[in-house]
């Protein structure tokens, strides 16, 4: 068994244009002094990093790591969630999601879709000079706006979408398998990976590909309904990243999983800070230790009534709450009568028999 590490924080939601959050020196003395030992970075907010520059750095790498550690704290993972999610992307949601990518692509799908493996290129390469062993991103997503079949689909819709997908991931996952870094999809509604069916149908069209691999989040199952215990013993094997977020599904006579287009604090499935909602933590941190999983325990901090500031705070103690030093040695170890093979066949009654010609 092993003991995981943190606590850890995703900055993705903290970073702004005010002190302490503005640089990443700043926000990294903040986040230390909360109790936090890792940072997990978004690699497209220019305050926290230059991307390009790591790819191509191993000095500026240095650099950014010497600037963590004088508050004591190290980079977790890079993270491309806004980048991933360009990948694939439905026409229908082209305007809304040009906001990812810089002005010089907006209304170009093509040229969107091409920064956007640039970028995932060029994180493969700054882990790579960090010295990181997983990565945070998001599928994108060609199928989802058929995610409820009706109008009926049509045959093969399906699969043609995640054929595709699989194409494109399939040069990023080769990649990062060079820089020898594992690459963490977020299951996540809004991606075509969005529960364990549709990660294995993306896992068939990579042929298994040892680089596509997990982050999980169990909030994302709170609000699908999905038994989150269960799939950490299904993909065991695959979650390579955890993302320790809370929420709580509150089903109604007015609402469910769809929650009637609702703004996020009237939804019936809705984020929390951590110890508000409904996640069995203790169970999960439980079933990770037992399953030799060595990585972090990142706090995500999404929640729609909660101060920012006070979710980080509560957060950094509850995870450092719940991370389980695995023991060295078992609890019966007193009783160890110290026995021996011929001890263990006496024991069991075995007598040495001659055998039969």
């Amino acid at each position: 068994m092993k003991t995981l590490k943190g606590p850890a924080l995703f900055l993705a939601q903290f970073v702004g244009d005010a002190a302490p959050f503005n640089t990443l020196g700043s926000i990294a003395k903040w986040a230390a002094d909360l109790g936090y030992k890792g940072l997990q970075i978004p690699s497209w907010d220019e305050r926290l990093i230059d991307l390009e520059k790591a790819a191509t750095s191993k000095t500026y790498c240095d650099e950014l790591k010497g600037t963590l550690a004088d508050h004591g704290v190290v980079i977790t993972e890079l993270s491309t969630h806004l980048q991933g999610q360009l990948i694939a992307v439905h026409p229908a949601y082209d305007v809304m999601f040009d906001g990812f990518a810089p002005p010089q692509v907006h209304g170009n799908p093509k040229a969107r879709q091409q920064w956007a493996v640039s970028q995932l290129l060029l994180a493969a390469k700054a882990s790579q000079n960090l010295g990181l062993t997983s990565h945070a991103t998001f599928s994108g997503a060609l199928a989802w706006p058929y995610v409820y079949p009706w109008p009926q689909r049509p045959v093969g819709l399906i699969e043609t979408a995640f054929e595709e997908l699989g194409k494109r991931w399939m040069p990023i996952l080769n990649a990062f398998d060079k820089a020898n870094v594992d690459v963490c999809y977020e299951i996540h509604p809004g991606e075509d990976l969005h529960d364990g069916v549709t990660f294995e149908m993306f896992l068939a069209e990579v042929k298994g590909h040892t680089r596509a691999n997990i982050l999980y989040d169990p909030s994302h199952f709170v609000l699908q309904q999905l038994d989150y215990l269960g799939f950490i013993d299904v993909y065991a094997d695959r979650i390579r990243m955890f993302h320790v977020k809370d929420a709580e599904f509150n089903a109604s006579p007015r609402q469910g999983v769809y929650s009637g287009y609702q703004s996020w604090e009237n939804r019936a499935g809705r984020f929390r800070s951590l110890g508000d909602g409904q996640v069995d933590f203790k169970s999960i941190f439980s079933k990770l230790a037992a399953l030799n999983f060595d990585g972090w325990a990142v706090l995500e901090w999404e929640c729609a009534l909660k101060h920012p500031e006070d979710g980080a705070r509560e957060g950094a103690q509850f995870i450092k709450d719940h991370i389980i030093r695995v023991t060295e040695r078992a609890f019966d170890d007193f009783a160890d009568a110290r026995t021996d093979e011929a001890a263990n066949r006496r024991i069991l009654g075995i007598s040495e028999l001659k055998s039969v010609q």
